[in-house]
């Protein structure tokens, strides 16, 4: 029985090594540390027990004694420290092209959506070798994105987008949990990631989930609704900035400042339209606060990103 109980779970992300290899070095250093200062203590307090030095000896103190207890120490943290860093600027940058996909925490489950417009309710079905890049938003209270195979977790807020990515490496089910106590059901929030050979995924891809239109096709449609349309055009003559072109780009604002156009700048846009005024124009658009939902949010904000992608020719479309 106990052999069927892994010490670890299972490496299935390209950084898990390196996580894996840092928590090691850790632990060896912390039992080597440990052993070495209790088998001091334990030959100190035989060696110089009170029979055989009743009296105590003064000592002065050593310089070359006092610098190896202070630079050995710092040696070894810097090691930890950048190896750290290391990780930590890989964790936080996902590269370009990765596959994005949208998920809303909501107590107590995991909803995703996959840009082409399949939808999951605690259960993420991604290719193997393939970079992912999660954008997530909680519907209600912090949440916290876990996938111990992954050796990735990250918190899930409410008002605001986070991201984390993998690069998946291996196929097989992968547990996901939630590691942010959020309520009396928090236990209850786990899924499962499902890693799939390429040709299986676009075979689910193409088993149906999708009629409901891709997420920036939603966006588009809800766009309108809203009457954006209006204000935001394509021509000189909008009351509001063209979004053509707009996400990742500098954006001018009317204080001075310059600001980078990315999720969270459209998310705020959009409920809280006057935190960042574009120069150039005035503070009229209304807030669209309890109007939208979250699914709504990343549609829109999957939309504005599409008007920034290049577009296929006419003829490659019509085929």
């Amino acid at each position: 029985m106990w052999k069927n109980l892994p010490l670890f779970p299972e490496r299935a992300s390209a950084l898990a090594w390196q996580v894996d290899g840092l928590y090691f070095l850790l632990i060896a250093v912390s039992a080597f540390f440990t052993v070495l200062i209790f088998a001091v203590i334990f030959i100190f307090a035989v060696k110089y027990r009170r029979a055989a030095h009743p009296h105590p000896v003064h000592i002065e103190g050593s310089l070359p004694l006092e610098l190896a207890w202070t630079l050995i120490p710092l040696g070894i943290c810097m090691i930890f420290f950048a190896w750290g860093s290391l990780i930590y600027f890989q964790e936080a940058r996902p590269p370009k092209g990765a596959m994005e996909i949208y998920v809303v925490g909501k107590q107590w489950m995991w909803k995703f959506q996959h840009e082409t417009g399949q939808r999951e309710i605690n259960q993420l079905h991604i290719p193997v070798d393939a970079d992912v890049r999660m954008i997530m938003s909680s519907q209600d209270v912090i949440h916290s994105f876990f996938v111990p195979a992954f050796r990735i977790k990250q918190d899930v807020l409410p008002g605001r987008f986070t991201e984390t990515w993998f690069h998946t490496t291996k196929v097989g089910t992968y547990h996901l949990f939630c590691s942010q106590y959020c309520g009396t059901l928090h236990s209850g929030m786990i899924g499962q990631v499902i890693v799939m050979e390429p040709t299986a995924f676009q075979a689910w891809l193409n088993s149906g989930g999708g009629s409901a239109g891709s997420l920036s096709v939603n966006g588009q449609q809800l766009f309108q609704q809203l009457g954006c349309a209006t204000c935001h055009r394509s021509d000189t003559q909008g009351r509001g900035p063209n979004l053509a072109g707009l996400f990742g780009k500098p954006v001018l604002l009317d204080d001075g400042r310059t600001v980078t156009a990315d999720e969270n700048y459209i998310r705020e846009s959009i409920l809280n339209p006057g935190a960042k005024i574009v120069a150039g124009f005035k503070p009229i658009m209304p807030s669209f606060q309890g109007q939208v939902s979250e699914e709504g949010l990343m549609a829109l904000v999957a939309y504005i990103k599409s008007l920034s992608q290049p577009q296929a020719p006419a003829t490659a479309r019509a085929q």
